[in-house]
């Protein structure tokens, strides 16, 4: 069964989309926890972090590029927050990987 998230990679469902490649796709979160809250993820299908495999660390690496510019394109280099959950116990509830850019405002401290 899809995930949300391949269904929007897949052109079947919408999303709000920021950037998009052969290999990544970036759209706004629909329960935005702050000003700027952007999922970013592969396009191939990786359950999680732990799931990472030694071949896909070029696709890691791009992932992290987009975040970058994507922090440049909305002004929040200076504060923001790139974060995955790990599985269920960490608050995962979409087993695609994918990372949350979060800025726009002053972040509490966690933990």
């Amino acid at each position: 069964m899809k995930t949300i998230f391949k269904k929007i990679i897949d052109g079947e469902l919408p999303a709000d989309k920021v950037f998009e490649n052969d290999l990544v796709v970036a759209f706004k979160d629909i329960h935005p926890a702050a000003p700027i809250h952007i999922l970013i993820m592969p396009k191939k299908e990786i359950p999680d972090f732990q799931s990472i495999k030694e071949e896909d660390m070029p696709l890691i690496i791009e992932v992290m590029k987009v975040a970058q510019n994507l922090a440049k394109k909305y002004e929040i280099t200076e504060g923001y927050r790139l974060l995955t959950n790990n599985g269920p116990f960490a608050g995962q509830t979409v087993f695609h990987l994918h990372f949350h850019l979060i800025g726009g405002k002053r972040l509490g401290a966690l933990g």
